[in-house]
């Protein structure tokens, strides 16, 4: 089995009220893949708190932010392992966009 890493980035331009966001999809990584959070940037319109949740896990919640500044919600690195889900989700319906970057670590077969 080899192992392949890939450094990637997903940003999400958000203008739903309040919605979960889910940078990965549902369900990702898949099995065979760990995802290692480096950052998760934050810029809002307005003020609102930030819950970042780790398969239903509050891993992080944040006080409110402020308005058209851009917020770092990560002092150390972040697991996420395979078949779990990483949500991220604002407090208000004002526009919210964020970005994670991170290292995927994939499992690969070879034969």
């Amino acid at each position: 089995m080899a192992v392949v890493n890939q450094y990637k980035f997903v940003g999400i331009d958000n203008s739903t009220s309040g919605s979960a966001l889910t940078p990965f999809g549902s369900g990702n990584p898949l099995v065979s893949e760990t995802y290692l959070i480096k950052s998760i940037l934050v810029t809002s319109a307005g003020t609102p708190s930030v819950t970042v949740t780790n398969n239903s896990i509050t891993t992080i919640k944040s006080a409110a932010l402020s308005a058209n500044v851009t917020t770092e919600l990560l002092t150390q690195p972040l697991i996420v392992v395979g078949g779990t889900t990483l949500t991220i989700q604002s407090s208000t319906a004002d526009s919210f966009d964020f970005a994670v970057s991170y290292l995927n670590i994939k499992k690969e077969v070879t034969t």
